[in-house]
């Protein structure tokens, strides 16, 4: 490794380290948020994530993202205000307003279907046929004829030459033929 991948690991390094350690605090320091102010825009950081970077991922294996899905509007501070009080006091509609405002996804949605096997069983459809008809067109036009030593009649003219010539006398072919009443044991 050369020194210089060796020193923008190390930064890596730092950067993560304290960018966690921040994250678990739930602020970025003046520097770290200019650096990923561009990504993050007005959201808030709410907590350390699944790798410790402040970027949103619906994964259901790891159900908390390290910040908001959306930005903080005026209609959801507001929200966030009034959740501070009772919960009964908020609609259902303000709920749902407020989870969508952390999440992009419910874990319903997120686990539902795609309907991408679809795509999936198409391709290796397609490929299973292309790889077919190339065998068939090899077969017709690229392949040579089969040879006539495949067919039935010279196996059976080759069996009774092996005979004949007494191939195999003690394990073999000829062990199995009685020559005495010229037919099989």
């Amino acid at each position: 490794m050369d020194r210089s991948r060796a020193v923008f690991l190390a930064r890596s390094l730092i950067r993560v380290g304290a960018l966690s350690r921040a994250s678990h605090q739930g602020q970025l320091s003046p520097a770290l948020r200019d650096q990923y102010h561009p990504k993050l825009g007005n959201r808030d950081i709410v907590g350390y994530g699944w790798n410790g970077v402040p970027e949103y991922m619906d994964r259901p294996e790891f159900p908390c993202p390290p910040v908001r899905f959306g930005e903080n509007s005026k209609e959801v501070l507001a929200l966030r205000e009034k959740e501070k009080g009772d919960w009964k006091s908020l609609s259902l509609d303000e709920k749902k307003k407020l989870y969508r405002a952390s999440f992009r996804v419910t874990f319903e949605e997120m686990n539902a279907s795609t309907g991408e096997w679809k795509s999936v069983l198409a391709v290796i459809l397609f490929g299973l046929s292309v790889t077919g008809w190339l065998g068939i067109l090899l077969k017709k036009f690229v392949l040579p004829e089969m040879p006539h030593t495949i067919t039935r009649e010279w196996q059976e003219k080759q069996l009774e030459n092996m005979i004949k010539q007494r191939q195999g006398a003690v394990e073999g072919v000829s062990s199995h033929w009685d020559y005495e009443k010229n037919e099989w044991k």
